[in-house]
């Protein structure tokens, strides 16, 4: 056997070892990783403000924690109004169930003839077996609920966490990453790194504002349809729809108009019009003129992205597909050379028309064409030695007298002929 085989035989069982325990690692790391992704966008997102605040000479742990602070207290606001409106939903609905249940028996009384009572149906439902099952199968998921927002509250303080200190040492983070690079190298990952934060803050920047515009929007109709809950539908519409990508219209759209049906049913169809229309707006006029210069990708593109990350990485990709597909188009875009695109109609889209002449513009040519033919007889007259003015009636003087002289000639040779005939 030869020397270098068990030592090869070594090598490569070292190095599936090897594999495998990374493959294992990275699968258990999986939800950290993405974790630190989130992290690490939801700082480039506020890196702006940050920058701003220290400019000014704030410390940049101080202006993180400011900003950390503002949107702790907007998302508090949010999920307090928001449990707030669910709460008296629940309520109502309890408080209502009686005369809800008497309104089913009186409907099937009265169309299938049948002698119902509630007192019936409630001990039927009480006794049910399904009801009991149901009771124990809930009471069971409560421990499975409470380990998941114990798990969803640990992760979003990870991911407060690794944001915190991505936002507060930024220079210190990007100097440890330049460190390890050439120069040339250097100022590439730099340049990379200012255009995620401008493209990825002004993402965040331009959601938020038309965030705004969509809430005040819908809380205009819902308070004048007198929908209950008016300022906390408008907020839930205003956040999911802008930051819920592909499905956040349709969710933020439904919410208000549950609610609004349990006002009167036309106030659902007016507020499903009125979501309708606004998205139009949205789409083709408010979000490619706030877009234009912040994130700048076109919409198939952006929609793309949204499939890719949300195949990918699922909901953490649905988020920071679009700051991600724009700072790779953005960072590209400087290495592609661009060039003036040919006058031609398959590449404008439609055919190119000559714009009408006025009339003044006709007039004035008729004018010019006048003037050169007056010029060209000028020319020639002048050659000639005659007057141009007066060449037409000298011409026409000339031929007169010719004219006469032929009938004087014409009649000298009739009379000779006559006095002949007559000797």
């Amino acid at each position: 056997m030869p020397r270098w085989l068990p030592r090869a035989m070594v090598l490569a069982l070292g190095l599936v070892a090897a594999f495998q325990f990374g493959s294992w690692a990275f699968h258990q790391l999986t939800g950290l990783l993405l974790d630190v992704l989130i992290a690490f966008f939801l700082a480039l997102a506020i890196e702006p403000a940050v920058s701003r605040m220290a400019a000014l000479g704030m410390r940049r742990g101080l202006a993180t924690f400011l900003v950390f602070l503002t949107l702790v207290v907007a998302s508090a606001g949010f999920v307090t109004l928001l449990g707030s409106m669910l709460a008296g939903q629940i309520i109502t609905m309890i408080e209502g169930f009686p005369e809800y249940l008497d309104s089913v028996i009186n409907w099937v009384n009265a169309t299938f003839h049948t002698e119902l009572r509630r007192v019936d149906v409630q001990e039927e439902l009480l006794h049910s077996e399904w009801l009991r099952s149901y009771a124990q199968n809930s009471a069971a998921g409560v421990l499975d609920v409470s380990a998941q927002v114990l798990g969803g509250l640990f992760r979003l303080l990870t991911i407060t966490l690794f944001s915190f200190y991505f936002a507060a040492d930024g220079p210190r983070l990007r100097r440890a990453v330049c460190s390890v690079l050439p120069p040339a190298r250097q100022s590439e990952v730099l340049r990379a790194w200012e255009i995620a934060v401008d493209k990825t803050g002004g993402y965040l920047y331009s959601r938020s504002l038309m965030a705004l515009v969509s809430g005040v929007a819908h809380y205009v109709l819902l308070e004048f349809l007198d929908v209950p809950y008016a300022p906390a539908l408008a907020v839930w519409v205003g956040l999911v729809s802008q930051f819920i990508p592909t499905i956040g219209t349709y969710l933020a759209g439904a919410l208000p108009m549950l609610i609004a049906f349990t006002v009167d049913p036309w106030y659902a169809v007016w507020v499903l019009v009125f979501v309708v229309i606004y998205q139009q707006f949205e789409n083709y006029v408010l979000q490619p003129k706030l877009t234009a210069k912040t994130v700048d990708i076109h919409p198939a593109v952006a929609f793309g992205s949204v499939v890719a990350g949300t195949a990918l990485l699922g909901a953490v990709g649905a988020l920071i597909a679009i700051p991600a597909v724009a700072t790779l188009q953005a960072f590209l875009g400087a290495y592609v050379k661009r060039y003036d695109v040919a006058d031609d109609p398959r590449v404008h889209g439609h055919r190119r028309r000559v714009p009408a002449r006025g009339l003044l513009t006709r007039v004035q040519g008729l004018l010019e064409h006048a003037r050169q033919l007056w010029g060209e007889r000028s020319t020639r007259a002048a050659e000639t030695g005659a007057d141009p003015s007066g060449s037409t009636a000298a011409a026409g003087e000339e031929t007169t007298g010719k004219s006469a002289a032929g009938r004087g000639d014409a009649g000298e040779e009739a009379a000779g002929k006559r006095a002949g005939q007559q000797g």
